[in-house]
């Protein structure tokens, strides 16, 4: 690429609402104008902050926009009369994927845009209790022309900017394009311009400079350019003196968040509390009494008794089930967040792997069978059934396991199910159309079938290592799981044991209408305690048992959407 490309994206009538990084944005797709993703301070003030009003009238941007002091390329602009309103706005260009000039930068990075409002919003929403309030500008939009540049033009370092595109997984972001962040402009003097205007000396300069950082390090951050000109002051009208705060120390905000982090301790603990939140949602899944307000991009689906959030996974161009009433648990399994993530196989004849997620939750993932003909013999009576049967598909399964767990008997967690966007494709003599049939009247919001041979199906379940209940109450004292026929050659349970709880699984499967086909020791998990090695036992003293494998339960009566 040598010349420059505008990129002919069309104008979207459909507004998506997307969270990034704990934020929620309003996208708007603007065409040759490029993208804006729109922040909650921001969306009361769109008309002001669509480009044309600002940046994308030249003219208009020539006279009415003054270049701000600092090394990188940051504005204070009067956006053009919108509706009647007209907003001092403040447009930096983000330095992502650049290197940081100076010795003692070496290893810190400029922040993404996506990066820096979620840090600034994380930041003006901070405890109280920990320290006075920190002011800042409001962050309102993010800015993205459609042009693209090549990567030399913009500064950044391929292999410093690839890094952050592998961070965000919520959102695609382009090397080749410029990011803009707009921010409400707060009116005031830096504290260099405030000195040099005699109304702070050096001292006191340096003094205020300590006290910034302190406020921001006892809210849990710490900025790594420290400098005066990040801190503003407001001089009291008419008169030559500074507005203070009702302990009479003057008060200020800070600019300028490309720097900002937050501290070890408190990343470890938005770590623990966005875990801790995911497991009380996860609890909570299917008892919210009153219903959220969907985004436009997601729906609820009921699929044979089962409620999902559903939605496209847009950087595969697939679907997601997600299992439950609680839109915010949707983004935790969209496949950009667990896909690529390390895995363990744990299957050496299905493709069945353990992962732990870039949000540090522990799943395992299964590529559904539903479609292909089983491999079994039909000349044996049992094995017969089963290719008569054929493979439940991923809403059965899911459907299965509530019903057992439902009815008494514990079962893996169903978290979600996922439709990537291209299929491994079936050869016709192993395609098996019975579950396509059956499903054909299912359809998605959009009007497409639920099942449909393009594209493989996986299914995503908890990785068992505790209940949900007590993972929400207290997230420790684990479990591991071992499925019962390995639990017999450890020498966890004895022979007669084994034969026991297979025959005390196959009653209450019975009992609930149920039959697995091809029922087998590997497909019960018996739980083990993490600090001890002991079994769990239930009431009667047997170890507890848990079904792991679904894909060849039979519903023998009350089956149905």
């Amino acid at each position: 690429m040598t010349e420059l490309e505008t990129l002919p994206t069309p104008i979207s009538a459909e507004l998506r609402t997307m969270r990034v990084l704990g934020v929620e944005y309003t996208h708007f797709p603007l065409g040759r104008d490029g993208d804006l993703y729109v922040t909650r301070h921001g969306l009361p003030l769109i008309d002001c902050l669509l480009p044309i009003n600002h940046w994308a009238d030249k003219d208009w941007f020539e006279q009415n926009a003054q270049r701000l002091s600092g090394t990188s390329s940051i504005y204070r602009v009067r956006t053009k009369p919108a509706n009647g309103r007209q907003r001092e706005i403040v447009i930096k260009w983000n330095r992502m994927g650049q290197e940081i000039p100076g010795d003692e930068f070496i290893d810190a990075q400029f922040n993404s845009p996506f990066e820096e409002f979620s840090l600034v919003m994380d930041l003006r929403d901070a405890d109280l209790s920990r320290g006075p309030r920190v002011y800042t500008q409001k962050p309102l939009a993010i800015f993205v022309p459609a042009t693209r540049l090549e990567i030399w033009r913009t500064g950044r370092k391929e292999y410093v900017m690839q890094s952050l595109i592998d961070k965000h997984v919520e959102i695609e972001l382009d090397m080749h394009r410029l990011y803009a962040v707009i921010y409400e402009w707060i009116e005031g003097l830096d504290a260099v311009e405030a000195q040099a205007a005699g109304l702070l000396d050096e001292a006191t300069v340096e003094k205020l400079t300590r006290a910034a950082h302190e406020r921001i390090e006892a809210q849990g951050f710490t900025v790594l350019d420290r400098k005066p000109h990040h801190v503003i002051v407001r001089q009291r009208r008419g008169r030559q003196q500074l507005l203070c705060d009702r302990q009479g120390q003057i008060a200020f905000a800070m600019v300028d968040y490309e720097l900002l982090q937050r501290t070890a301790a408190h990343e470890n603990a938005v770590r623990r509390e966005k875990r801790s939140d995911y497991l009380r949602k996860q609890r909570d899944r299917f008892i919210i009494e009153t219903p959220k307000v969907l985004p436009s991009h997601l729906h609820y689906m009921n699929i044979f008794g089962v409620g999902y959030i559903y939605g496209e996974a847009q950087s595969t161009g697939g679907e997601l089930w997600v299992v439950g009433k609680d839109p915010d648990l949707f983004e935790y399994f969209l496949p950009e967040r667990w896909e690529k993530c390390p895995r363990t196989r744990l299957s050496s004849v299905h493709e069945a792997f353990y992962t732990k997620t870039k949000d540090n939750i522990h799943l395992t993932w299964k590529v559904s069978r539903v479609g292909i003909v089983p491999n079994v013999d039909p000349f044996k009576e049992d094995e017969r059934r089963i290719l008569e049967f054929g493979y439940n598909s991923p809403f059965e399964e899911v459907a299965v396991a509530l019903r057992l767990s439902n009815g008494g008997v514990p079962t893996t967690y169903p978290r979600a199910v996922y439709r990537a966007g291209v299929a491994s494709g079936i050869s016709d003599s192993l395609f098996d159309p019975s579950r396509y049939e059956s499903h054909r009247h299912l359809v998605t919001p959009r009007g497409t079938p639920v099942l449909a041979r393009d594209g493989d199906y996986i299914t995503i379940w908890g990785y068992w290592n505790g209940p949900d209940e007590k993972l929400a109450a207290e997230d420790g004292d684990y479990v591991e799981g071992i499925n019962a026929l390995q639990a017999w050659r450890e020498g966890l349970i004895s022979e007669a044991m084994y034969v026991e709880l297979m025959r005390r699984v196959h009653e209450r499967l019975t009992a609930l209408k149920v039959e697995d086909l091809n029922l087998r020791g590997t497909h019960i998990l018996l739980s083990r305690r993490v600090s001890t090695g002991e079994l769990v036992r239930d009431a009667d003293g047997y170890p507890e048992t848990r079904i792991c494998n679904f894909e060849l339960l039979r519903v023998t009566e009350g089956w149905g959407d």
